[in-house]
């Protein structure tokens, strides 16, 4: 590339990572998928890399794709509500931030620096969740000792990888990618827990504006061609030790440590027909490997003090659990300027029905997923893609999940989620 095109592709680099952390996800807070092309099929792709992306899902890839850029951007409404059932049978209902939209930015660049080998960087959100309640929740905050804030989080994650990738043979590569990790965090109204009794570190627990937390892991992949018609592939991704979130040290477990948890995938895809690809993935997402994440809420004295006491090193998280996620999608080339799109995800949803009291704050409770995409050739070297992605509702009923000294009752979570996404895609 010209020097000039390098700094254009450096700019969008930065544009996107500075906008990034807008992200939302799906299969608990990870995105369906990564990329517009992958995520209309779904989020398929170990097997089946298609653009500059394809380092989020397996590096790989990186080595089959060619000398491109892509930059896209998607629309992310997730629509949850949530309400407290007790004596009152109607419960009280909470709009949990259902009129938010989210931007969520990708930029993936890829060299052929030799015949055999390929240097990228792909930048993304990987994941986040986020709740914007319009009033405070009682039993979070009832402003005593302090005024009464609306309850909420907001986290989000973002990475920037670095990707080396090689041919070993035709059709059979490996690769690597660096994850610079960032994360940020905020709560809002939760003054009933930020006080000696609950938390180990009074005034670390919430409303202290947002925190920033950096850490860095790895992504392998391998992918190979064992027929003309099939492809498999492997990937793994360790647990990014990340930063201590130090404004919150009183509310996560490990005085405010907050890591992403590893994950690994298989997947393979089969040439149906000459113009017909069917992708299939299969994900495990390790949760158990962030305390803050994992950890139940445990037992609760009479008194309603929490006997893990919030930033310990066992306090209470939000329970969730792992996750094994299936992705399949199909690809179509309908004539040469036209290739259509369609996929399924699903994964059971991560959060035990009697954990539903902390996750007011985390509701991530889709399990399926429909998608559609498309692809339309502008010229020789450059296309626009298109996604949809609807996340059919969900509902996660409470069971012993508020307890007694807490007033009793459950907690209800409930949410459905739509998504479309553009990209501009390059090659040269």
């Amino acid at each position: 590339m010209s020097g000039m095109k390098r700094n254009v592709v450096l700019a969008l680099a930065v544009a996107a990572a500075v906008s990034a952390p807008t992200a939302f996800a799906t299969n608990g807070y990870f995105q369906h998928g990564y990329g517009v092309k992958a995520q209309g099929m779904g989020g398929a792709g170990v097997a089946y890399p298609q653009d500059a992306l394809a380092a989020a899902t397996n590096p790989a890839g990186m080595a089959l794709i060619g000398n491109r850029w892509d930059l896209g951007m998607s629309l992310f409404r997730p629509i949850r509500d949530t309400d407290i059932s007790t004596a009152n049978p109607t419960g009280t209902k909470y709009n949990a931030g259902s009129e938010i939209n989210f931007f969520v930015p990708e930029f993936g660049y890829n060299s052929m620096v030799s015949s055999d080998m390929s240097f990228g960087v792909s930048v993304y959100g990987n994941g986040g969740m986020n709740t914007s309640y319009t009033k405070p929740i009682a039993l979070f905050s009832n402003g005593a000792g302090a005024a009464a804030t609306n309850a909420g989080v907001d986290l989000s994650q973002l990475f920037i990888a670095p990707t080396l990738a090689w041919k070993l043979s035709p059709g059979n590569a490996v690769g690597v990618s660096l994850n610079l990790a960032y994360q940020r965090f905020k709560a809002t109204g939760l003054q009933n827990f930020n006080n000696t009794t609950q938390s180990s570190n009074p005034g670390h627990v919430t409303d202290n504006s947002y925190n920033g937390s950096t850490g860095v892991g790895l992504r392998l992949g391998w992918t190979g061609q064992v027929s003309s018609a099939v492809s498999v592939g492997a990937t793994y991704q360790s647990k990014t030790k990340m930063s201590k979130f130090d404004k919150y040290s009183g509310l996560f477990a490990e005085q405010g440590e907050f890591d992403i948890p590893s994950n690994y995938a298989v997947g393979v895809a089969l040439k149906a027909t000459p113009g017909t690809v069917v992708a299939l993935d299969v994900e495990k997402i390790n949760y158990t490997d962030s305390k803050a994440v994992n950890n139940p809420l445990g037992p609760v004295s009479g008194a309603g003090q929490l006997q893990n006491t919030l930033g310990n090193n066992n306090g209470a998280g939000f329970g969730w659990q792992d996750m094994t996620v299936y992705k399949l999608g199909i690809s179509h080339n309908v004539n040469s300027n036209l290739t259509l799109r369609a996929g399924w995800n699903h994964g059971a949803q991560p959060i035990p029905s009697k954990e539903t009291f902390f996750n007011l704050l985390a509701p991530g409770v889709v399990e399926d997923h429909y998608t559609l995409g498309a692809t339309w050739k502008v010229d020789k070297a450059s296309e626009m893609s298109a996604m949809y992605m609807h996340a059919q509702e969900k509902e996660v009923k409470g069971s012993n999940s508020i307890p007694a000294s807490f007033g009793g009752g459950e907690a209800n979570l409930k949410m459905y989620q739509n998504s479309f996404g553009l990209a501009y895609n390059k090659t040269y």
